[in-house]
């Protein structure tokens, strides 16, 4: 099993979206295309990948703002939580209201709980419900690598301070769910640069509170 990855800084706050993809079987999945939409499908076009799933690593405007666009060229089924699916079209509840780019979503074709898993080709990737930054924020895992969302940076966690929001529920769950896993899982997050467990391990400091 063999993942190829891309990524893309996309929106006007910069958010990571993913697209992974095996070149054995082309199936994809892409996590949080939050804006650009024609960059994201420039790539799944010049690789010939068919994307199979969208996730939403939570329901922030600026995470889920190329959902629609993308969904429609790809065929593709979206995914999120439950627990922020709300959001998705509704501007005040996703923020976009207030980020001056105003973005909405139809509804998530499903709903991914803790420990479900998420396919594309021969690729597994589990869920991790990690909420506190948002309800249903998630974390997916697998390949040796945790794309993360707004859950966990490098060096930070996501803000707590938007209704709906924890820093100890999020700090919990981070702790218990995140933190065990190995040293060397690469982390994927949301915004700015990719880690690894062993670095946040050592090095950040609302892990070690």
């Amino acid at each position: 099993m063999m993942i190829e990855m891309q990524s893309f800084e996309v929106g006007p706050l910069g958010v990571n979206c993913y697209v992974l993809w095996e070149k054995n079987t082309k199936e994809g999945l892409v996590i949080d295309p939050g804006g650009d939409v024609a960059d994201i499908l420039q790539y799944i076009t010049a690789k010939d990948i068919h994307v199979v799933a969208i996730v939403n690593t939570h329901g922030h405007g600026d995470h889920i703002g190329a959902n629609d666009s993308l969904r429609e060229a790809t065929g593709a089924k979206l995914f999120i939580h439950q627990a922020d699916a709300y959001m998705l079209a509704d501007l005040k509840e996703n923020f976009s209201a207030y980020m001056g780019v105003p973005a909405i979503s139809k509804p998530a074709d499903g709903f991914l709980a803790d420990g479900d898993i998420v396919a594309f080709g021969d690729s597994r990737f589990s869920v991790m419900h990690t909420p506190g930054h948002s309800p249903g924020g998630i974390c997916l895992l697998g390949g040796g690598m945790l794309f993360s969302g707004d859950s966990l940076f490098s060096g930070s966690i996501g803000r707590c301070d938007f209704p709906g929001a924890s820093a100890e529920q999020l700090i919990s769950a981070l702790k218990e769910k995140v933190l065990p896993l190995p040293d060397e899982t690469m982390v994927y997050p949301g915004h700015g640069p990719s880690t690894s467990i062993g670095q946040e391990r050592r090095h950040n400091p609302y892990l070690s509170m």
